[in-house]
């Protein structure tokens, strides 16, 4: 997990000077706030001048997730104390979710400590790479067009991992038609946010009427 986050937080850190971004901006953000997803969105966007709100509200809903993975862990920490349990929700990441729910419900050995060190290893090589890349950008030029293509290849993991049914396919059918249209219609600003928006709501409404 170590050497993934080290190898995806490099162009990410790159991106983020190439926006302006100063090292230590790099790694306070990747210290605190951690989705890959969205951390590559906010240059890219940025860049591509979309409004502040747009950024914000595109990140916000890439994000929400995250508040998914630490209610799932909520029946294997029952027996921690608060202060324990909080530390551990607050970092959880993408991957540290994976191999801690599998060994929490195979029922081995495995601790909220332990967790939460894993949790910690992988934030903190997040925000290590983050701002190695940061300096390199900030001294040598590198092609932000491509490096940029990281943030796509995030999001094909994510849909490529996605459980394959039809109502997950006409979610990102909704998604590609909103992002589109919007790109049609000159407004490229919020195409991704609509987008989004389109294809969650779309996914929704056919989950809907099928069950019916």
């Amino acid at each position: 997990m170590v050497l993934g986050y080290l190898t995806i937080g490099l162009p990410c850190g790159v991106m983020g000077a190439s926006v302006g971004l100063k090292p230590w901006m790099c790694l306070l953000l990747s210290a605190t706030f951690y989705s890959g997803a969205g951390q590559f969105m906010i240059p890219s966007m940025w860049a591509a001048g979309s409004p502040v709100a747009a950024i914000a509200a595109s990140v916000a809903l890439v994000s929400s997730r995250q508040a998914l993975y630490s209610a799932a862990f909520a029946p294997y920490v029952k027996k921690a104390s608060k202060f324990q349990t909080i530390l551990f929700a607050l970092f959880v990441t993408d991957e540290s979710f994976g191999v801690n729910l599998d060994l929490f419900a195979r029922g081995v050995d495995w601790t909220v400590a332990h967790a939460t060190v894993t949790n910690l290893v992988c934030m903190a090589s997040w925000a290590l790479a983050n701002l190695a890349g940061a300096l390199l950008g900030s001294v040598v030029s590198l092609p932000v067009a491509i490096l940029s293509f990281g943030m796509t290849a995030i999001f094909i993991c994510l849909l490529a991992g996605q459980e394959e049914s039809r109502s997950n396919v006409i979610a990102a059918l909704g998604a590609v038609a909103g992002v589109v249209v919007c790109k049609l219609a000159g407004l490229s600003n919020v195409a991704i946010l609509v987008g989004a928006l389109v294809g969650v709501c779309a996914g929704l409404a056919f989950r809907g009427v099928t069950r019916h």
